[in-house]
């Protein structure tokens, strides 16, 4: 997850899942942003798909909500079109019964929230898994926010295992510039 929108979460998610699918294991990438799906658009599909919120209104099983991808061993749950109720979805039974379906097929799920710093669809989704990333982006948000938006994925029980600082510019820092990057 992330504090605000457009931080990069959804393609740190993407690029984790393609890393641990390349490794040979079974992952789903869940996009759970109903509100503002990016993962839908950014693969310019050409025909419908069913999602997650066709899913969680009882209008499709999971069977007719998961694709698979052209990267061997990586499947993708869309969002899905946008619900009126997307908190309430996420707290009721049919998330938890995927959650606990899935589980027993792969070996790693990714969710891709909203971010909880706009939505708390975030902290909702959290009470499902086992660890929350953060993803911030750099020099965009302050260190009380972000704390605040820990507290609130703590607050469900789930733990932060780590965070990205993403949209680093290292032109900012001669000397992060010079150690990571020399004269590229």
């Amino acid at each position: 997850t992330s504090t605000e929108p457009n931080e990069g979460k959804s393609e740190i998610a993407f690029h984790t899942a393609l890393a641990f699918a390349q490794t040979g294991k079974r992952v789903l990438l869940i996009d759970a942003d109903i509100h503002k799906s990016v993962l839908t658009s950014r693969y310019h599909l050409e025909e419908e798909v069913n999602g997650l919120s066709q899913y969680l209104t009882g209008q499709k099983r999971a069977g007719e909500v998961i694709y698979g991808t052209n990267i061997e061993k990586l499947d993708i749950l869309f969002a899905g079109p946008y619900a009126p109720n997307p908190a309430e979805l996420f707290a009721g039974r049919p998330m938890k019964a995927l959650m606990a379906g899935v589980e027993e097929i792969y070996d790693y799920i990714l969710v891709d929230t909203p971010p909880v710093g706009s939505l708390i669809e975030g902290a909702i989704i959290a009470q499902y898994c086992d660890g929350a990333i953060l993803v911030i982006r750099s020099g965009a948000v302050s260190y009380k926010w972000v704390q605040r938006v820990k507290q609130q994925v703590e607050k469900s029980g789930c733990r932060i295992l780590g965070a990205v600082i993403n949209m680093v510019n290292v032109s900012k820092s001669s000397y992060y510039n010079s150690y990571y990057y020399g004269d590229y």
